[in-house]
């Protein structure tokens, strides 16, 4: 059964579970995972991919999705996950030029274990609200 073994269902996850891949990454400063994890972590990038999951959109259609987010930052969050094959840009020769995003192959590879991620954060967000009370009540 998924978790009767004190590690959270992770065994079924990681194949040999976290100890697994500790042991391969046992440099977790090195760790091929970090810098993936590190980049779609970001404020923006998983509301980027959210956004971009439903099809193409252009970049006023993403600052309009996304009102507190500035057109540098945008543009900046944009290009990191262009650099890292999740996200397409390409320009329609028109007066002004418009240009659209789209996820690539590897971006929609990432929705489904995000939309894991997401239900997670979604279950948990209430208990997660209580422990920050909590702790802040008691620092």
């Amino acid at each position: 059964m998924k978790g009767t073994r004190g590690d959270g269902g992770t065994a079924n996850l990681f194949g040999d579970g976290l100890n697994g891949w500790r042991a391969r990454y046992p440099d977790l400063v090195n760790c091929p995972v970090r810098g993936v994890l590190d980049r779609i972590s970001g404020k923006w990038q998983t509301l980027l991919i959210v956004a971009l999951s439903d099809g193409p959109r252009r970049f006023g259609e993403l600052k309009r999705g996304l009102p507190d987010i500035s057109q540098r930052m945008l543009t900046q969050s944009l290009r990191e996950l262009q650099r890292d094959g999740l996200v397409a840009r390409r320009v329609y020769p028109t007066t002004p030029p418009s240009v659209e995003y789209r996820l690539t192959d590897l971006g929609r590879s990432l929705i489904a274990p995000l939309a894991g991620l997401i239900r997670w954060a979604e279950e948990r967000a209430e208990a997660i609200a209580a422990a920050r009370q909590d702790f802040d009540a008691a620092a």
